[in-house]
């Protein structure tokens, strides 16, 4: 399905760090309006720009913290830019048939926060190129995208459900000008809209996509069951480019897995954060019921915390990640909302309370800290209830990751053996209990007939 030896040659030469944007073939316009501490390309963007600039389907694997917003944002934008070029500059109505108004590019991501992120990350540039960028995700006023939408934007990024939902309304629509000359489809953390939860929703997505277009998954995983829809978005001789090892955590970060008992996690949280008194933290916990328990517990041992989690309004959300950037909070619990894609400058650690169950979420849950060549620091509590997660972890990085001792939490939980510990005798007497409702049925019943 993918081209083969054109990725491996292009990494050869980016080995050499020898690659400038201008030798990348990005415009001097779009150089001109970069940060003035970028100088040099990513690993990833120097394979994954010249690619996506000579019109091929990529899909492109790349670390977390490696620069993937840009490596597939700035080619983007430049084919707008230069579409843009083109209509401004055309001689008659029959040079062209672009339509300077029509969206031309749509990036989709799984998450409110990562929509966000990446608009920020490709605002200024777009501004400096007159282009108009537009955000479409849930919990957020729908009149205020729809006034978005007026502004006739010529790059979406999006959620897949208000995506949807607008384009069920008729708000985009196929037949119209807004998707008619599409010519970009990127799909962001690409295998979490590829899984079961999100693939229905992109299915859809692709009936109001014309077929003609460039298709760019990029992600940091990619589990191999996933491989088989990839067919279905991507063409036959697209180039796949892999600029890291796949489903890997980054070398600059030290990982670190304790054993302790589960009733003991909060105790060895608390404690963990007590003696290395990191400035900051972010700590994960599956279950989102849990998250403001645990935030709670933190606060009255004396220690800045606070909760982010899906129940929360967009608005509270907004306002918590916004907070915990600006270094108000020390202590982010929060739920994998925050595991993919979200940029957190120079935070130390990232504590696990427990293990994902889908494995390539700790991959991601680990990336956001240590990013952009700095140093950081993944810690995860186990207990022997994690036993299936963490074997299917150490099977996808390819990792050892032996569990520690833990100094002052010595473990006294048993491995489970699925035994029961009660007979079955006692678990219908025990039914019998739980199914009385008042005082009067539990009086002995000898003697009546």
């Amino acid at each position: 399905m993918f081209l083969s030896g054109v990725a491996m040659t292009t990494a050869e030469l980016c080995s050499l760090n020898s690659f400038t944007f201008s030798q990348l073939g990005v415009d001097a316009a779009i150089i001109a309006a970069l940060p003035a501490t970028m100088t040099q390309p990513t690993k990833v963007q120097q394979l994954a720009i010249p690619a996506i600039l000579t019109q091929q389907d990529v899909l492109a694997l790349a670390q977390t913290g490696s620069g993937k917003t840009l490596a597939f944002g700035l080619p983007v934008l430049q084919a707008i830019y230069q579409a843009n070029f083109q209509i401004k500059n055309k001689r008659s109505d029959a040079d062209t048939a672009l339509d300077e108004s029509a969206v031309r590019a749509l990036i989709v991501v799984p998450t409110r926060e990562l929509a966000a992120q990446v608009t920020e990350a490709l605002l200024l540039i777009a501004q400096a190129l007159e282009i108009e960028i537009a955000t479409l995700c849930g919990g957020v006023d729908i009149e205020k995208q729809l006034a978005a939408l007026a502004a006739k934007p010529q790059l979406i990024v999006a959620t897949p459900g208000r995506l949807l939902e607008l384009l069920k309304q008729g708000e985009l629509s196929c037949d119209g000008l807004q998707l008619q000359q599409l010519s970009h489809l990127v799909l962001d953390e690409a295998d979490r809209l590829l899984e079961m939860g999100f693939w229905p929703d992109i299915q859809q997505l692709l009936e109001f996509i014309p077929l003609e277009r460039q298709t760019l998954l990029f992600s940091a995983t990619l589990p191999s069951g996933l491989e088989s829809l990839l067919s279905q978005l991507l063409k036959k001789q697209a180039q796949r480019i892999t600029a890291h090892t796949t489903n890997a955590v980054v070398a600059e970060i030290a990982e670190t897995l304790y054993l302790v008992n589960k009733g003991s996690k909060a105790k060895a949280l608390e404690a963990l954060l007590v003696k290395h008194q990191w400035p900051q933290a972010l700590v994960f916990i599956s279950a989102r019921d849990d998250v403001e328990a645990f935030a709670k517990k933190l606060n009255k041992a004396g220690i800045n915390a606070a909760a982010l989690h899906g129940k929360q309004t967009q608005e509270v959300r907004n306002q918590t990640l916004a907070a915990f950037k600006a270094g108000k909070i020390a202590v982010l619990v929060a739920t994998d909302l925050l595991a993919r894609g979200i940029h957190l400058e120079g935070l130390p650690v990232v504590i696990n309370l427990d293990l994902p169950q889908h494995a390539p979420v700790y991959v991601h849950r680990c990336g956001r800290t240590g990013r952009a060549g700095l140093t950081g620091q993944a810690i995860s509590l186990v207990c022997h209830a994690d036993a299936s997660a963490l074997d299917a972890i150490r099977a996808l990085t390819q990792r050892a990751l032996p569990l520690l001792a833990l100094e002052g939490f010595a473990v006294t939980d048993t491995v489970a053996t699925g035994t029961s510990k009660r007979a079955p005798r006692d678990k219908q007497a025990n039914r019998r209990t739980m199914a009385k409702t008042g005082m009067s049925q539990f009086k002995s019943t000898k003697g009546k007939k």
